[in-house]
C-alpha cells in the first residue's frame, strides 16, 4: 500500500468518524424535536409541519450553495463549514425561550426530518459534500460498497442516539447533541482530497442531473408527506411516551442501518433500477397500510421495517449518480438532486401538517403511495434501458 492510498484510507476513516458523531446527535434530535414542539411548547402538528417546511426550504437553498462551493471553492473547506451548522443549531434550541429562536435554529440545523438516520436524519445540507468527498477518496467500482458501509455506520449511530434520548430531558438532549456533533469536527481538518475545482459554467451532464433530480423531487414529495409525522403519529394516535418511542426509533434505525449493508448484494443481483423497484415497492405498500390498520403492534412493525426498505438501495443510487457525472460537476449534481428533493418535501410537509391536525391521518399515506408509484415508473423510463455507468 503506497503513501497516497494510506492517506486516502485515513481520510475515509476521519470522514466516517465525523459522520458517526453527527449521526448520534441527529438521532437524539429526531426524537427530541417533535416532543419539544408538541409537548413542551404545546403546539399542534400544523406548527411542527410549518417548522419542517421552513427548515426544508432553508436546507434546499443551502444545499445549492454547498454544491456550488464544493466544485468551485473546495470540498474540504466546504465540508468543515457545513458540518458546524448542526452543533450551532442544537445550542440555539437549548438556549431558546420560544419559537422566535427555535425556527431559525431548525432552519440552520436542517430539522426537516426528511432524511433517514443513515444520512444523519437532520442537517441534510452536509450530505452532498460528504458524498463528493467520499467519491473522490474511493475508486468508482467500489463506491457502492463504501457508501453502503458508511451509511450503515451512520444509521447505527443514529439509532444509538435515538436510544440515548430516553436518558435525558428534552431540553438536555439538545445540549448533549451539540457536544457530540462537535466532537467529530476536528477530524475533518485532516481529510485530504484532490481538489478538482471547476468553473461556474453550463453543466455538461445536465440531462443526467435533470433525470436524477426529477426522481429525487418525487421521492422528496413522498417523504415529506409521511416521514416527518411518523413519530408524531404514535404520539397523537397511541399516546406513546418519549422513552418508549426512543426504543422504537432505536430499533427502526438499527434495522435500517443493517438494510443498507444489503446494497452491494442488491446491485449484483438486480442492478440499479430493479433494486429501486424491489426495495421501495415493498416499503410503499407497507406505508400505505400504516394508517389503515390501527393496531399498535402492526404500526410498530411497519415503523421498524418500512424505512429500511425505503433506504436499502440509497447507496446504489448515490454511487450511480457519481458514476454518471463529471468529477468537477459532482458537487453541483449532488446538491441539485438534494435541492429538488427538499423543495418538493417542504410543500408536502406543510400540507400533511394541516391534514393531520384535521384528523385526516390516512390521506398523506395514500398520496404517498401514488407518488411513489409514479417515481418508480420514472426510474424505469429514465434508466431502465441504459447501461450501467462506470
Amino acid at each position: 500500500m503506497d503513501t497516497e492510498e494510506r492517506s486516502r484510507g485515513r481520510s475515509v476513516v476521519f470522514v466516517a468518524a465525523a459522520r458517526i458523531a453527527r449521526s448520534v446527535a441527529a438521532g437524539m434530535i429526531n426524537i427530541a424535536f417533535p416532543y419539544y414542539i408538541l409537548v413542551d411548547l404545546h403546539y399542534g402538528a400544523s406548527v411542527i409541519g410549518l417548522i419542517y417546511v421552513a427548515a426544508t426550504i432553508a436546507t434546499a437553498a443551502l444545499s445549492f450553495f454547498v454544491g456550488v462551493a464544493t466544485d468551485t471553492v473546495g470540498k474540504r473547506s466546504t465540508l468543515l463549514v457545513t458540518s458546524a451548522l448542526l452543533p450551532v443549531s442544537a445550542l440555539m434550541v437549548y438556549f431558546a425561550h420560544g419559537l422566535w429562536m427555535v425556527v431559525p435554529a431548525a432552519m440552520i440545523g436542517g430539522y426537516s426530518a426528511t432524511g433517514s438516520l443513515a444520512g444523519g436524519g437532520v442537517g441534510g445540507a452536509v450530505q452532498p459534500v460528504q458524498n463528493a468527498v467520499l467519491a473522490d477518496l474511493v475508486p468508482r467500482e467500489r463506491r457502492t460498497g463504501y457508501f453502503s458501509f458508511l451509511s450503515f455506520l451512520a444509521g447505527a449511530a443514529g439509532a444509538g442516539g435515538a436510544l440515548i434520548a430516553q436518558f435525558f430531558s428534552v431540553q438536555e438532549l439538545f445540549l448533549v447533541a451539540a457536544f457530540i456533533a462537535a466532537l467529530g469536527m476536528p477530524l475533518l481538518f485532516f481529510v485530504r482530497v484532490t481538489e478538482r475545482k471547476g468553473e461556474f459554467r453550463r453543466l455538461k451532464t445536465k440531462r443526467t442531473i435533470g433525470e436524477f433530480s426529477v426522481t429525487g423531487m418525487l421521492n422528496g414529495f413522498a417523504q415529506g408527506l409521511v416521514i416527518p409525522f411518523l413519530v408524531p403519529f404514535f404520539l397523537i394516535v397511541y399516546h406513546v411516551p418519549k422513552a418508549e418511542m426512543a426504543v422504537y426509533a432505536f430499533w427502526s434505525g438499527l434495522i435500517g442501518a443493517f438494510a443498507l449493508l444489503s446494497a452491494p448484494l442488491f446491485e449484483r443481483l438486480f442492478g440499479f433500477v430493479r433494486s429501486m423497484l424491489v426495495t421501495r415497492g415493498i416499503g410503499t405498500v407497507l406505508m400505505v397500510l400504516f394508517p389503515i390498520v390501527r393496531f399498535l403492534p402492526f404500526s410498530i412493525f411497519v415503523y421498524l421495517v418500512a424505512p429500511a426498505f425505503r433506504i436499502a438501495a440509497v447507496p446504489i443510487q448515490q454511487a450511480e449518480l457519481t458514476r454518471r457525472v463529471d468529477d468537477d460537476e459532482m458537487g453541483r449534481a449532488l446538491g441539485t438532486n438534494q435541492v429538488a428533493r427538499l423543495v418538493a418535501s417542504s410543500a408536502a410537509t406543510g400540507m400533511s401538517g394541516y391534514l393531520i391536525d384535521g384528523a385526516l391521518l390516512e390521506i398523506p399515506f395514500f398520496v404517498y403511495g401514488i407518488i411513489m408509484a409514479a417515481n418508480l415508473y420514472l426510474y424505469v423510463r429514465f434508466f431502465g434501458q441504459k447501461k450501467q455507468a462506470g
